[in-house]
This record gives structure tokens, sequence and C-alpha cells, in this order.
């Protein structure tokens, strides 16, 4: 009896031990039939670069006009790619025509090596911040016809993954550990070639997810075949969409088609290697708003700092986005939550700093745009009530819920219930020595857009619609503000912008419509 038992405990401990090894042979089967599918390993290897012509699209979600509504367009673009695949670099020409935020045409030149990028412009070159050349390297690695063959290469480094969901197919799937990032690879079914190449992201607004490189249109490109379309996705969302129009194999590449000028090598940084933020990174590039810099928030040897507008109300200038800090009796009230975690730390330190013993009571988002709100969970952390405009308080009970494992924030670490309000029309918060009156304005930046009036002050929170930074223009934005203000009877006020510095109502009034 002991005998039988133990054969069949080396029975089992046999098949438990060829398990993962039949799972391995299975993934690593999947990458073979694919390469065989594109033309095979050997004319895969031969195909040392490529030259591309296309066109491409950008959209982005989180500038919606209404929160969860349709991503904003943002422009159209043309593009040529130089492409060493055998050495990982490539130079892409832009011409962009880009809608939004701001009518603008821009012509420049990316270039990516594995040990550093720079951008060329009319005002010349200069080196990429380091965590721009990782997000272009990844990318590259993600859209390589090389991916694949470096894959069998390295079968250690692929491992089998259950089927994996692309819209409403249910697809097979292997995961690729290439360089620290993990690819995970779905294939179609009947043609065997790649469907859709997948990183997990963290996104400020969604937490953890699916950043979906989905590929089609495959034609023949020197013995092998080359996806002509590529859509870029966000849990299932477009956000960027590349078709590419002419595309030729092995094109004679100069010696110096990557050289970096002497200026941009003593400037240059490698690629960053951790805590790098994707998703922000590609999102502002297909924006043209992306501060080129580590610091992420401000430009290079810049920061953030407190600028007093009263005794009462600071203002958080010198990055990308504003913060307004308005001291009440017992409390504070915070003005937007721009970025992510990273900026929403820094202003909650500063205010408990300038203001001690005074608790972050209320946060007021403007609205619902995503360099205005990317940080909303950290106030959430801290015990802070949201107040939102109608009709937003559901996206943000969202915002609220979205798990960060990818990167995780104070929220994940210490989940605690949101407590969010909307603004209808209007709401005051006052007490004994402060009075804020909030107002949800129309205006055709965004569904729902509250401004604030800090009423002893006589100072106006504006978020985009007004942005102070040298001279003001009159456009839809400004006339919106201006016929607020004249409903509610606010004059000779101080508008403190989400972006810029400030101005004085009487100085823009042309802008505002009020002359």
């Amino acid at each position: 009896m002991k005998y039988a038992l133990s054969i069949s405990a080396a029975l089992l401990l046999a098949m438990s031990q060829a398990q993962p090894s039949l799972a391995q042979n299975g993934a690593n089967n999947l990458v073979k039939q694919a390469i065989a599918a594109e033309g095979g390993a050997d004319a895969l290897r031969a195909l040392k670069g490529l030259a591309i012509k296309g066109e491409a699209k950008f959209w982005e979600p989180e500038q919606s006009e209404k929160a969860g509504g349709e991503p904003r367009f943002l422009g159209d673009a043309t593009f040529m790619v130089t492409w060493d695949l055998a050495k990982g670099m490539a130079r892409t020409d832009w011409d962009r025509d880009q809608e939004y935020p701001a009518p603008v045409r821009l012509k420049y030149t990316e270039t990516v090596s594995p040990s550093l990028g720079y951008v060329t412009d009319d005002k010349g070159s200069r080196a990429m911040s380091g965590i721009r050349v990782a997000t272009h390297l990844r990318e590259l690695g993600r859209a390589s016809p090389w991916l694949l063959v470096k894959a069998m290469d390295a079968p250690k480094s692929v491992a089998a993954m259950g089927n994996q969901k692309l819209g409403k197919q249910s697809l097979p799937a292997v995961s690729f550990m290439d360089n620290g990032t993990k690819f995970t690879i779905l294939f179609d079914s009947k043609t065997h070639l790649p469907a859709a190449i997948r990183t997990r992201d963290d996104d400020n607004i969604h937490g953890d997810s699916d950043y979906d490189l989905v590929l089609g249109d495959w034609k023949a490109v020197g013995g092998v075949k080359v996806a002509h379309s590529l859509s870029y996705q966000l849990n299932g969302v477009e956000v960027a969409k590349l078709t590419y129009k002419d595309v030729s194999a092995n094109p004679m590449i100069t010696a110096d088609a990557f050289a970096a000028p002497d200026a941009v090598k003593s400037a240059a940084k490698g690629p960053a290697t951790s805590n790098v933020p994707y998703q922000w990174v590609l999102r502002r590039l297909f924006l043209t708003r992306f501060v080129d810099s580590d610091s992420i928030l401000y430009p290079p040897g810049g920061g953030l700092k407190l600028v007093e507008l009263a005794p009462n109300v600071q203002q958080i200038q010198g990055g990308s986005a504003n913060n307004l800090i308005v001291a009440m009796k017992d409390h504070l009230v915070i003005f937007d939550a721009p970025y992510g975690e990273l900026q929403s730390r820094w202003v909650i330190d500063a205010a408990k700093e300038k203001y001690p013993g005074k608790p972050i009571k209320y946060l007021v988002l403007t609205h619902h745009h995503m360099d205005h709100t990317g940080g909303t969970r950290t106030y959430i952390a801290e015990g802070a009530q949201v107040i939102v405009p109608s009709p937003d308080k559901a996206h943000f009970e969202k915002v609220a819920r979205a798990p960060h494992t990818m990167a995780p924030d104070e929220l994940q670490k210490k989940p605690k219930a949101a407590k969010i309000v909307e603004v209808k029309d209007q709401m005051t918060l006052k007490d004994d020595v402060g009075e804020i009156r909030l107002y949800n304005i129309p205006n055709p930046h965004a569904q729902g857009m509250i401004i604030g009036h800090v009423a002893k002050d006589n100072i106006v929170w504006v978020t985009d619609l007004v942005s102070p930074r040298g001279a003001i223009e009159r456009t839809p934005g400004t006339v919106a503000v201006g016929e607020a203000l004249r409903k509610y009877g606010v004059t000779d006020a101080t508008i403190a912008g989400g972006h810029g510095t400030t101005a004085k109502q009487a100085d823009i009034a042309p802008a505002l419509g009020q002359n």
C-alpha cells in the first residue's frame, strides 16, 4: 500500500512539474506561429530598417466636453520615420495640424536611440527628458516587427497567459518581458498574427489601465508582413491612430542619420528607469502640452511656489497648472488638483506649513479635465470633501473607486470613502472670517465649469477660460467669464488663473466683453 502511494505521489509531482513547461511550450508555439504568419524568422531578421510615410490622428478622452463623453479630437498630422530596427534608433519628422487646445501648425523632429533622445524644431535642437526617452523607447519596442523575434530568442522571458479580452473578442495571449517592460501579446485566432500588444499602465484618472496597440491592415514589405494600421487605445478608447501610407524595407540610412549635436550630447539624459508616467507623457505629447522635464510638473530648474494674493489667499505657480489656497477661520479650501499625487502632496504640505493647524476641508474642482483633476484622490485621502460642477459627481465617484495598484497612491494605500457634492448653479462656503462664492457658469470649454469668487479679497479663480500670461485676446471663453462676472455683480476683481498668473479685471475688460 505504501509502495502504491509513493508511486502516485511521484506521478502527481511529475505532472505538476510538467504543467509549467507544457504551458511554456504553448506560449512559445504561439510566438512561432505568429512569426511564421509574418513571413518567418529569417525574413524578419533580414529586415534591418524601415522608411515610413504616414498620417496620424489624436484624441483625448479626459479633455472631452462632458465628463465621460466623446474624446476631444486634438488634430491631424503627417509623419516620416527612418527606423533602424537593428540598433533600436528612429527619427520621426512631424507636421502637425493641431486643432485643440488651440489651432496651431507644428513641425518638429524626434530622434531617439537607446541612450538618448532629442527634439529639433525652428528653435534648434534640445535633449529630451529621461521620461520622454524611456516612453519613446518603449513604444518603439511595442511597434517593432522585431518584437516577436526577440521573444523567440528569449523563450524564458515568455510566459503563458489565459485568453485576453480585446473588445468583444477573447484571444490567446502570451506575456513577454523586454527590458523591464511586460508586454502582453494577443494573437488573432485565424491568422495567428499579433492582434494587439498591451501594457498595463497607471493613469491619473482611470488608475490601472490597459494600453493597447491594436494592429491591422497587414501588407507585405520586404518579404514580411507589416501592420499598416496602428490604433492606440486606453481601456478600449482610441487616443491615437497611425496609418502607414508608404513603407520601404531596408532603406539607405546615412551614418549620421541619428547623430546628436554636441550641445545635445552634453545635456542628454539616458532613459529613465523607474516611475515613468507613460500615460502622462504620451497623452500630453498628443495634446502638444508636454513639459519635457523629469520634474514632470515644471521645466528644468523650475519649481512650485506660493504667491500671496492676500494674507489668506495663495496661488501655487511654477507648474504647468496652478492651485489656489484660501484660508478660512479654522480650515482650508483648495481649488483644483493638477497633474497627480506629486503636485497634490506638495500643495497639501505647503498649505499646512503656511497655515498650521488648519485642515483641508474642501477641494473645489473647476471642471473635469485631467490636467486639473489628476491629483484629486490625494485630497480624498486627506479627508477633504470634493466639490464639483454638475453633472460631474458620478465621474468623480468613479475616479475615487479606481484601483491604482500599478503606482499605488495614498488613497490606494489607505482607502477612504469619498465625499463628493455638486454645484448645480451656485454655492457659498462661509464662516466668520471669509466667504467663497462658487458659480457653475455656461461656457464653451466644458459642460460643468466653476469659477470661484473669494469675496472679501475680491479674487476670482478661473481655469482655462482666462489664462493670464501675456496679452489676453477676446475669445468665447473670456466672454463667458465676463458675462458671469456681470451677472453676479463682480467688479474690479483680480483674476487668478488655473494657468499663468493674475490679471486685473479692469485691464482685460475688452477680452471679457465688458467695454
